[in-house]
């Protein structure tokens, strides 16, 4: 086990790519990313399991089929399991997804923003 707190400027100033969330950490069977993102991503869910982000730099809007929901710096908002979701921002926005270990980021739906799995930093 390395005892080394993780610089999260840091390891946001390593990448430029948008949707291509990056493992920091992992806790138990879920890992902390650092993901960038700016635009729509697609619609899609997670049937296995809740979706977390914290909002680090810049604001998202998380759309639902009936609502849109506005995350700010240092908010966070978990997305239940199964919920069919899709992301944006219009400016660069920088956050963290905790989710389990595996989780791909276009859930079942393959597609050209689909990331490689568990990338770590």
């Amino acid at each position: 086990m390395e005892c080394k707190a993780i610089n999260i400027s840091e390891k946001l100033s390593l990448f430029s790519d948008h949707w291509s969330p990056k493992v920091i950490a992992r806790m138990n069977d879920y890992h902390l990313k650092l993901v960038k993102f700016q635009g729509d991503f697609v619609w899609h869910a997670h049937k296995e399991t809740d979706e977390v982000f914290l909002v680090l730099e810049g604001e998202m809007t998380i759309h639902f089929r009936d609502k849109d929901v506005a995350v700010k710096k240092g908010e966070l908002f978990v997305i239940p399991k199964g919920t069919e979701h899709k992301t944006s921002a219009k400016v660069e926005c920088h956050a963290m997804l905790i989710e389990p270990e595996g989780t791909v980021n276009t859930g079942e739906i393959q597609d050209a923003k689909t990331a490689p799995v568990d990338s770590w930093l």
